[in-house]
């Protein structure tokens, strides 16, 4: 079969006789299309010339005959905003070769969504073009308003300018022409009266009063004002029309009238509660001024009152500003620092899905965003930056200069640091000390014998007393360690060596009683080198003198030795700077308030300064050196007692220098609020890990020990504090519910009262008072000087809450032969005693088969028919228990005694 035999193949074609028509010009071709087995077919495929005028549209190619495919159309060219140029008609070409190759015909679908892709882009262009147009024609309408708003605003000003000038010049006119009428020459006595006119008589009364005006005679009538000062009031001139007359009594006119223009006298409108109101003294110049200088309105009124009118809201232009947030804000305070309606601002949360009212507070963050959602740029800051600038400021090298050095004394108890320090400042401190043993730190100044002064601090030996230690290391620059050459190192002097490496300071070591005969200087610097203390004797850096503080030996080496080491650590500050220091001890004196001795260490203290101390605060009222004079400042490494704080601080508060009472309270609130939040944290219920819930239910039926301590220091107090809470255990513990500084007041009894607490006295006495109410209520006050006797009577309190300890002794085993049943009695078994012996009354086990049944005690034991109070082994007996009678032949009893033992911390 080949396509010659397609009877139905009908081939379009053009006769050759064809005449000139209007028709569109047509375009042929052959396409050779091919079939499957090698079949092809030539087809004349016809295309329609483009007119210019439908450019814009696809060609729509000429159907074919029936029974030949589809000719295949090339692709319609993307639609574009301007029509392109028309082609001018294509030349008939020649056949096209044939080459094989198939064109894909569109399908409707296709043709369909061309045509639409067509229509709406062709839909666009049109709507484009009228949005624009309605733009323009809106832009040029407004244009035209603004233009005929401001020509409209020049010539109301243009008229109001003439109005004035107009008014200006009639109001001069009027009072020149006053000024002449009523001047003295220009009416004589023998010139006869007017008929008419306004005369001018001043009113019976003070002055101030307003003038009487009299009109005669009616006026001719002026010519009506103007058209384009239609609104405005007719100026007061010698041409406007005139008010009818007043009409005086009995027709007559007053004695001597004089004729004067027209003055118009200012209208006093009524207030509201409908009185005239009299707006002042009338003169002529007040009387001369028309009604109607009132003020306009301006043409920025003007203008927005149009556009409400018109309903144009116009955007007023935002300003960014810097917003300071601190952690939390009102959303009052945030809208005020951003200059933004406090409605607005709720609005944003609202958004956000947050109901807030203006008097609410929000956090930073929350703040942040509103700010940013706003236009506004953020620095945050936190309440800790209210203590920025206040400590470590530095300075300058130039304005430098040398410090004495400060020197701590430390060492174990009853090693001789407080006698050294008197010998060296010739003093007597150790008979001041309770117990012979320092339980207090002291700050002292002496005179070097190589020149300038040295600063000393002595810290107490005791073990309570650790936290002053550390408290001295931290403030020091040279630590002086003690040794007794007959005791050796010991506990104490191993914290010391401790908190001089901790501080990072150097060490001076002082072996001391070198004139005891069993004194062992060797020993001393043997024993250091286990601590890596290596003294210079022995070939290492640390300095050693041997001295004797009884026989005052070697003292001036040991000065020495201390201003040697202080020259090589080149110790300067600058002392015309804000004071800095730190709090050595603080105290409250019934007499002089609260005390605390401060070591300045930067600047000086002068009286009258605001200084800040932790979360007290106070003017210095004054300052006292270490012998008890007074004095006007204190300069770089000295110690003073400051007088003025508004309580005692902590010991080891560092102290500064502020500007104003306003800082000094904003810094201690902050301090005093993060003390409150810490402590409610700490006494707070909730628990943070695992661990402290176990911590918790371990300690669930802990007894607690409850105290009131009252101290006459702050470093005592605190050491009676750490050594009590180093007596508990798992089982009691002391808990101290208040421990102050200061003698024992009313309050502290009431509280000792509500607590079931017991109240201590370290160094202080109660007030008559609170002598009266612990009589009153019972509560017995303990008085203590040695912290040895607080703590060990303290310690045996807390004992005696101890459950006792139960301790069993083994008696012996019986077993039961025979189980006898006795009326009015029960069960009784009839035992031999295997083992040991048997008491009555003591505790017994059953056991049966190696488990215990029962667990009482023995309530009857008989020897045959008498009662007795203990069966040896190898004899029988009978027994009885108490509220049990389940016993079983076979069965063995056990007897056992239990002690109880009380115990102890």
């Amino acid at each position: 079969m080949n396509d010659s035999n397609n009877s139905g193949d009908k081939t379009l074609t053009v006769p050759p006789s064809k005449t000139l028509s209007l028709k569109r010009p047509v375009e042929q071709g052959v396409v050779r299309q091919s079939f499957s087995h090698g079949r092809s077919k030539a087809v004349v495929v016809e295309k329609v010339k483009r007119r210019a005028h439908e450019t814009s549209k696809a060609p729509a190619p000429a159907a074919p005959a029936s029974g030949a495919p589809r000719p295949a159309s090339p692709p319609p060219a993307a639609p574009s905003q301007s029509a392109p140029p028309p082609r001018p008609p294509a030349k008939p070409t020649a056949p096209r070769p044939q080459t094989g190759v198939v064109l894909r015909t569109l399908t409707e679908d296709e043709r369909d969504a061309r045509a639409r892709a067509l229509n709406e882009a062709r839909l666009r262009e049109e709507e484009d073009r009228r949005r624009q147009e309605a733009d323009a024609r809106a832009r040029a309408e407004r244009e035209a308003r603004e233009r005929a708003e401001r020509e409209a605003a020049d010539s109301r000003k243009k008229e109001e300018e003439t109005r004035l000038a107009r008014e200006a010049e009639a109001k001069r006119k009027a009072e020149d022409e006053a000024r002449r009428r009523l001047s003295p020459t220009s009416a004589p006595a023998s010139e006869p009266e007017p008929e008419h006119g306004l005369s001018l008589a001043p009113a019976a009364g003070s002055r101030g009063k307003p003038q009487q005006i009299i009109f005669n005679a009616p006026r001719p009538a002026a010519p009506p004002p103007a058209a384009s000062s239609a609104s405005a009031p007719a100026p007061a001139s010698s041409e406007a029309r005139p008010a009818p007359a007043a009409a005086s009594p009995g027709g007559l006119a007053p004695r001597r009238p004089i004729l004067a223009p027209k003055l118009a006298v200012p209208a006093v409108k009524p207030t509201r509660t409908g009185e005239m109101k009299q707006r002042g003294r009338l003169t002529v110049t007040n009387a001369l001024q028309s009604e109607g200088d009132e003020r306009t309105r301006s043409v920025a009124a003007f203008r927005r009152r149009t556009q409400r009118m018109k309903g144009v809201v116009e955007q007023k232009e935002r300003l960014s500003r810097e917003v300071v947030l601190p952690e939390t804000i009102t959303i009052q305070e945030l809208a005020n620092r951003m200059s933004e309606r406090g409605v607005d601002v709720i609005k944003l949360l609202m958004r956000q899905g947050q109901m807030h009212k203006i008097t609410d507070v929000i956090d930073a963050d929350t703040a942040e965003l509103i700010a940013v959602e706003l236009g506004h740029s953020v620095k945050r800051v936190a309440e800790s930056d209210v203590e920025e600038g206040l400590f470590d400021t530095a300075d300058a090298d130039e304005q430098l200069v040398s410090r004495p050095p400060v020197v701590t004394i430390m060492g174990h108890v009853d090693h001789g640091k407080t006698s050294l320090l008197d010998a060296i400042r010739q003093a007597n401190v150790v008979s001041g000390e309770a117990g012979g043993i320092t339980q207090h730190i002291g700050a002292y100044q002496v005179q070097s014998p190589l020149g300038g002064k040295i600063t000393f601090i002595d810290t107490p030996g005791h073990a309570a007393f650790t936290a002053m230690r550390a408290r001295g290391a931290k403030v020091t620059d040279i630590v002086v360690l003690v040794v007794a050459a007959d005791d050796g190192v010991m506990p104490q002097t191993i914290e010391a060596i401790s908190h001089a490496k901790a501080a990072g300071v150097p060490l001076i070591v002082a072996i001391n009683k070198i004139d005891k005969p069993d004194a062992k200087p060797e020993r001393v610097r043997t024993e250091l080198l286990q601590y890596e203390v290596q003294v210079e004797s022995l070939g290492g850096e640390t300095l050693e003198v041997e001295v004797s503080a009884k026989q005052r030996l070697n003292l001036d080496k040991l000065l020495e030795a201390i201003t040697l080491q202080a020259e090589v650590l080149d110790l300067r500050a600058n002392p015309d700077r804000s004071a800095e220091g730190t709090v050595i001890e603080a105290r409250l004196d019934r007499g002089r308030g609260p005390v605390a001795t401060v070591l300045v260490q930067r600047g000086s203290l002068a009286v009258g300064n605001i200084v800040v101390a932790g979360a007290q605060w106070g003017r210095v009222r004054a300052l006292i050196d270490d012998k008890g004079h007074n004095c006007v400042h204190a300069g770089p490494s000295f110690p003073a007692e400051v007088l003025g704080f508004n309580g005692a601080p902590e010991a080891g508060d560092r102290v500064a220098v502020v500007e104003s009472e306003a800082r000094a309270r904003e810094i201690t609130e902050y301090r005093e609020r993060q003390k409150r939040e810490q402590a409610a944290v700490r006494g707070g219920s909730a628990r943070s890990s695992l661990a402290d819930m176990m911590s918790q239910l371990k300690t669930a039926g802990r007894k607690e020990f409850p105290l009131v301590v009252k101290g006459d220091v702050q470093g005592s107090v605190e050491a009676i504090i750490a050594a009590l809470e180093k007596l508990g255990n798992d089982e009691v513990a002391a808990r101290v519910i208040h421990a102050g500084v200061g003698g024992i007041t009313e309050s502290d009894i009431s509280l000792a009262e509500a607590s079931k607490a017991a109240v201590i006295g370290f160094n202080v006495r109660a007030h008559k008072e609170a002598r009266e109410a612990a009589e009153k209520l019972g509560i017995e006050i303990r008085y203590y000087n040695i912290i040895y006797n607080l703590v060990d009577d303290v310690k045996s309190a807390m004992s005696g809450l101890l459950p006792p300890t139960l301790r069993e002794t083994m008696l012996g085993n019986a077993e039961i032969r025979e189980v006898f049943a006795i009326s009015k009695i029960g069960k009784v078994a009839g035992c031999l005693v295997t083992d040991g012996m048997v008491e009555r009354g003591q505790h017994v086990r059953l056991i049966r088969d190696n488990v215990v049944v029962h667990e009482g005690k023995l309530s009857t034991l008989k020897r045959f028919k008498d009662e007795v109070k203990e069966v040896v082994a190898g004899m029988e007996c009978g027994m009885a228990f108490e509220n049990y009678q389940d016993m079983r032949q076979g069965d063995v009893i056990e007897c056992y005694r239990v002690e109880e033992i009380k115990r102890s911390l």
